[in-house]
């Protein structure tokens, strides 16, 4: 006998819900794809901010300087002679490159080695045909180094030869580059004389001017001055400029160095091969260059050299600045990551949810036929598996495609996990509801379901876990680069207002629905009965009202916090200028300039004032930033730009005989300042006169000035120092204004910087304002965090749907039967709206309230000045969450609009399709 044929179980369901299926498939490609692409974004923008800072970092800040003071002094003359020469240098140099340590690597392109001078040496006084400001004759560095044919080519001339040179020899040929040549007028055939080491001079005899082929590069960036010559200053009263320049001889003329009084060196300069590096090799590369600069590899350095080897380099430095700005900004994307993935988990529990209440019935009669609970959880989790490993293969794929950069392995861990959560949603869903066998259901709503003593305790735990993470960021921050625990402080604190909000949520409910049933009309009272009777399995009012106020609770703390970098840039940028638009000049400024500018084009005011910096008080210990302004105009700009803003009249003086003992000028001061001087008078010299001053007002922060300043009125001052008197006629022009300060919209740069002339500084606050968001890793960081909220957004909305959505069949069925007994469709319509609007607005009101409360209790603890700028040092500023009404507001007005516009919608869609189908008897709707 033939045994029955059996259809495969999961063909046969796949077969069955082919669309439910397919939505699944989507949902996990789409999860899977934003769950592989996170952390490939976030190693791209920290990769991208690292190759930046090292293509914007000084090549004297990364390359590692070994050098050995007074080489070989213990040696014969002759075999000084030969450990300076190329061949010695090049094995001392193989090894010390041998004893590095990976991930340290060295770029033998831009790397070199020789002797140099360390001390300048003057040129002779007969070499009077080299330029010589203020009298002082002309120095130079001379270094032979390799690779100089590699770097340059001969402009003119010929490259420099050794011949037979020891430290005896007197007389070697060098090379200038095209900058020094121009510069000091040497041209093939000078001849350079420079002290020797005992008595006479070396002659450098230049045969040829090269052209440096890339001055930016480290092989010349490491030491400026080979490659063009700059002008110095003595530190004397005045000072006295003199010229510095280079000397390049022959590797194998170094030497003729050790006979000169520059008081030579050897040199192992190597560049470090920075472009293969990412974030993650960081702190390797630290360990690393300790190893070589004050470790082991010291002593391997060391006998490669043989002498007292020292290692400098910056690069460390460097390194560890990178990692403050890194450990600054991970801990604030990880708020929004966690944000978004935990709303994302939800949706995935709630889609396996729903799909285990909409199933219920079957299985129900699985289980009362004898179906074990391993067999069912077995089947559904193969059932499951067929539909997600394939799609969350393709979300993998499309990310790895979207975003070349980055390691595989973390994309592909998370597009896993995406998968084996979806894979465990249902099976687990079901084997906890249908562990026993039942037949019919009691009944399971909001109004009657009473929480377990499981669901207490983990509510508890959460909770506990919630204080645990705002209690430690409010007291460490995010400053040593935070934890998880504390990364998630804004999700739980979404989460415990969830399981709170559920908990009172029937309260609310029995007490409107009392009034409502004595109202006329059966609508509200229908709608809040329907509401009351959702079903409480299936994580259908938990799940929803979770991830809505996750998603809402992220998404203000989200805009709070775009909106504090926002804040911080514009604060930062309006302290650097102290207003719109600064026209500065260590001179007086043209009288007219100040008029001119006030008609130009989105102008809305100027405040001129003069800065001086020679106020000294009577003990001459230091002298006193002081800002003679027009005090109307003043007041008007520290008020409009938040700077200290002060009343006028605070500054302003009706007395003929002001600035005396009498009749102190008042004056604006720091706090500083007010700490120096006192609140009562005090006395400042200036323009030979003793002017007596008083605190009237105190102000951390004013426009003109940082820091330390005083601020006091120039027609006062003007009285005291007697200004149009013909006696003073010679300090008139120090009172005449050096600074404008410039309000307005929409400033016209060029057209500023052309009125005010090319001697004149002109600073604009939008220029300063992009200079703070000068790295790829803060823009970066931006970006994928602005996603981030902006994703969980889409997740929290399709949360709302699928809750809609899964009572749709019912509310269908419920409204063909009350149409039966006469009820309208704009009835119909108000039932569904208002039986939607309970729960949208509970979690709309409680998303605004509970990210509101997230950034009052969080604000202290969250820095966000690495975001925010990116030259903040760690005395600078520090950025914090500042509450932003839009983020807290929109996304709540959106929840309650989305759920009522579906709502709306299905009612129209089930009148137009009509009621046959759901009035058949005997047929389940």
């Amino acid at each position: 006998m033939t045994p029955p044929t059996v259809a495969p179980w999961v063909r046969t369901r796949l077969r069955a819900a082919p669309s439910a299926a397919c939505a699944l498939a989507l949902l996990v490609a789409l999860t899977s794809c934003l769950a592989a692409v996170f952390p490939r974004a976030v190693q791209d923008y920290e990769d991208a901010g690292l190759r930046h800072a090292v293509s914007a970092a000084a090549p004297q800040r990364t390359v590692l300087d070994l050098t050995t003071a007074q080489p070989a002094i213990e040696q014969e003359a002759d075999a000084r002679d030969e450990l300076m020469r190329t061949e010695s240098m090049r094995a001392a140099y193989d090894n010390i490159v041998g004893s590095l340590h990976a991930p340290l690597a060295v770029d033998k392109t831009q790397s070199s080695y020789g002797l140099r001078t360390t001390v300048q040496l003057k040129a002779a006084d007969t070499d009077t045909w080299l330029p010589r400001p203020d009298a002082l004759a002309a120095r130079f560095t001379l270094s032979a180094q390799t690779g100089l044919a590699r770097h340059s080519s001969v402009a003119a001339g010929r490259m420099p030869r050794a011949g037979k040179v020891t430290w005896e020899t007197t007389e070697v040929e060098g090379a200038v580059t095209a900058a020094t040549a121009e510069a000091l007028h040497i041209e093939p055939g000078s001849v350079i004389h420079v002290p020797a080491l005992m008595k006479g001079n070396v002659s450098v005899r230049i045969t040829g001017v090269l052209k440096v082929r890339d001055p930016e590069a480290s092989y010349w960036a490491a030491n400026p001055v080979l490659a063009a010559p700059s002008m110095r200053q003595t530190e004397t009263i005045p000072p006295s400029h003199f010229w510095v320049g280079g000397l390049l001889l022959a590797p194998d003329a170094a030497p003729a160095l050790l006979g000169t009084a520059g008081d030579p060196e050897q040199f192992w300069q190597l560049a470090p091969d920075l472009g293969a590096l990412d974030a993650r090799t960081m702190p390797a590369l630290k360990s690393a260059l300790a190893y070589t600069k004050d470790g082991p590899g010291l002593l391997a350095v060391r006998r490669a050299t043989g002498g007292d080897t020292e290692v400098a380099t910056g690069l460390d430095e460097f390194i560890t600045g990178y990692q403050e700005l890194r450990s600054r900004i991970g801990p604030v994307v990880s708020v929004a990551a966690y944000g978004t993935g935990t709303v994302a988990c939800i949706v995935l529990l709630m889609a396996g949810g729903l799909a285990a209440e909409r199933r219920r019935a079957e299985f129900t009669v699985l289980r009362s036929r004898g179906g074990s609970v391993r067999g069912l959880a077995g089947r559904l989790l193969a059932e499951t598996a067929v539909v997600a490993v394939p799609a969350g293969a393709a979300g993998l794929a499309l990310a790895l495609v979207a975003v070349r950069h980055g390691r595989w392995q973390p994309a592909a861990l998370a597009a896993a996990a995406v998968v084996l959560l979806t894979c465990l949603a249902l099976p687990l869903r079901a084997v906890a509801a249908h562990r026993r066998v039942h037949v019919g259901g009691a009944r399971d709503d909001l109004a009657h379901a009473r929480p377990s003593r499981r669901r207490t305790v983990a509510e508890l735990t959460v909770l506990a876990l919630a204080v645990a993470s705002i209690v430690a960021l409010r007291r460490r921050g995010t400053s040593d680069g935070g934890d998880s625990l504390v990364a998630l402080a804004p999700v739980l604190v979404g989460v415990v207002a969830a399981f709170v909000l559920v908990r009172v949520y029937p309260l609310p409910l029995r007490w409107l629905a009392r009034p409502a049933g004595r109202l006329r009309g059966v609508v509200g009272y229908l709608s809040l009965a329907r509401t009351g009777r959702a079903t409480a399995g299936a994580g259908t009012a938990v799940l929803p009202l979770l991830a809505l106020l996750t998603a809402l609770t992220t998404a203000a703390f989200g805009g709070s916090v775009l909106a504090g970098i926002d804040h911080e840039r514009d604060r930062a940028a309006v302290l650097a200028t102290g207003a719109d638009a600064r026209v500065e000049s260590a001179s007086p400024l043209p009288s007219a300039l100040a008029g001119q500018v006030r008609k130009m084009p989105g102008v809305r005011d100027v405040a001129p004032l003069t800065l001086r910096y020679d106020a000294e008080p009577k003990d001459g210990k230091r002298k006193v930033p002081l800002a003679v302004v027009d005090t109307a105009s003043y007041a008007r700009l520290a008020g409009r730009t938040d700077l200290g803003g002060f009343p006028a009249g605070a500054l302003t003086t009706t007395t003929a005989k002001t600035g005396t003992a009498a009749s102190p000028l008042p004056v604006l001061a720091s706090p500083s300042m007010r700490d120096l001087f006192g609140t009562g008078p005090f006395s400042l010299w200036m323009d030979g006169e003793d002017i007596v001053l008083r605190v009237s007002e105190v102000r951390t922060t004013t426009p003109a000035l940082s820091d330390d300043f005083l601020v006091v009125d120039r027609t006062a001052l003007a009285r005291r120092v007697g200004i149009g008197q013909k006696a003073n006629e010679d300090i008139a022009s120090r009172y005449l204004p050096n600074d404008l300060l410039v309000t307005g919209d929409h400033i016209d740069g060029p057209a500023l910087r052309k009125a005010a002339g090319s001697k004149v500084s002109v600073r604009l606050r939008a220029t300063e304002r992009a200079r703070y968001v000068d790295s790829p890793l803060q823009t970066g960081a931006a970006r994928v965090y602005s996603a981030a909220v902006v994703i969980g957004a889409g997740y929290a909305a399709l949360t709302l749907l699928l809750a809609l959505a899964r009572a749709a069949p019912e509310r269908t069925a419920l409204l063909a039967r009350l149409r039966t007994m006469g009820l309208t469709r704009r009835q119909a319509r108000r039932l569904l709206v208002l039986e939607a609007l309970p729960q949208a607005a509970l979690a709309a009101a409680g998303g605004a309230l509970t990210g509101w409360a997230a950034i009052r209790l969080l604000s202290t603890g969250l820095d966000l000045t690495g975001l925010a700028l990116a030259t903040a040092g760690e005395q600078g500023p520090v950025a914090q969450l500042r509450t932003d009404a839009l983020s807290l507001l929109l996304p709540a007005l959106c929840v309650v609009l989305l759920a009522t516009a579906v709502a709306a919608g299905q009612a129209w869609w089930a009148g137009r399709r009509g009621f046959v189908r759901e009035l058949r008897a005997g047929e389940s709707s």
